[in-house]
């Protein structure tokens, strides 16, 4: 077995203890084979156990001198980390060359996020006898009443929806289970689209939206299925499903205020990441302040 191909079969033993021990999500394990297939290239003839920081430096230098921000590269290192760390625990590599090299700083952008009136009017169509709008109703507005992640909306089963008390059962990253609530309107639709999947779906199937010869949906065709949404509705096509849950948050902070509750339904890990959404509040604000407050107007030219 050449270096080559003994390193690749390092990466799948990696990435099957991310699948079967870890039970990341497909979505993260994707983004997690991409980040190392880019190491492997990069060390090339070059075994694992010989890169240095030297060498790990240099490949994260060419990278954003390609142009690749800093937030890409921390989250390749984080994987790169990852990768030596089980490295060393199931083949006994001494090194890890990754320990102590940080991405370049990048200025930190605002997610993009709908009004509350752009948000409804994405949401405000007619579903009449077509399944799948009544499926895409359902889908989008289950991910905005509730902030799901992608992932976790294809996660979801019909088990894992309460309507009793209003709830859904998500499992989110690495495998963290919450309960987040459901809104009246999601509820509501969800009902209508649950009697319409009992006679849609195929053997196998287990998800709680499937496509439409009833197998489990993939999150292309979600993503997809917004976007046509978007633009039918006069939103724009840069709409995916992450600007729900992101719209969620924000529209919630702005209403609430309460930034634990928004971060214990988000599923985050660290309350530093929900507070983003605090600055995409002070924006609103800000914009409330120029139009209305007769000290920030500005002097019409006469």
């Amino acid at each position: 077995m050449t270096s080559g191909d003994n390193q690749a079969a390092l990466a799948a033993a990696y990435l099957s203890h991310l699948v079967n021990e870890r039970r990341l999500s497909s979505l993260t394990c994707e983004s997690y084979a991409r980040d190392i297939a880019v190491l492997l290239n990069f060390a090339h003839e070059t075994s694992l156990d010989q890169l240095r920081i030297h060498h790990i430096r240099r490949f994260v230098a060419q990278r954003h001198g390609k142009g690749f921000s800093g937030k890409s590269l921390a989250r390749m290192l984080s994987a790169w980390r990852g990768f030596y760390r089980y490295l060393a625990r199931d083949y006994g590599y001494a090194c890890n060359p990754c320990a102590g090299v940080h991405a370049p700083k990048s200025p930190r952008s605002l997610p993009h996020t709908l009004s509350p009136d752009e948000a409804a009017k994405l949401l405000d169509f007619p579903v009449d006898n077509d399944s799948m709008a009544l499926r895409d109703k359902a889908m989008f507005e289950l991910c905005y009443s509730s902030g799901l992640r992608l992932a976790e909306l294809t996660g979801l089963q019909p088990k894992d929806v309460s309507f009793s008390d209003g709830t859904a059962r998500v499992t989110g990253k690495g495998g963290k289970i919450r309960i987040v609530p459901i809104g009246s309107q999601a509820a509501r639709i969800l009902r209508e689209w649950l009697k319409l999947r009992e006679v849609l779906i195929k053997p196998g199937a287990t998800a709680l939206f499937l496509s439409r010869y009833g197998r489990n949906i993939s999150p292309r065709s979600i993503g997809q299925r917004l976007k046509i949404q978007a633009a039918r509705q006069g939103i724009g096509t840069n709409i995916h499903p992450h600007v729900l849950r992101h719209s969620f948050a924000s529209h919630l902070l702005q209403s609430s205020g309460d930034l634990r509750a928004v971060q214990e339904m988000l599923g985050h890990a660290s309350i530093s990441t929900t507070q983003i959404y605090t600055h995409l509040d002070f924006q609103h604000l800000a914009k409330v302040y120029d139009a209305a407050h007769p000290r920030a107007r500005k002097k019409k030219k006469g």
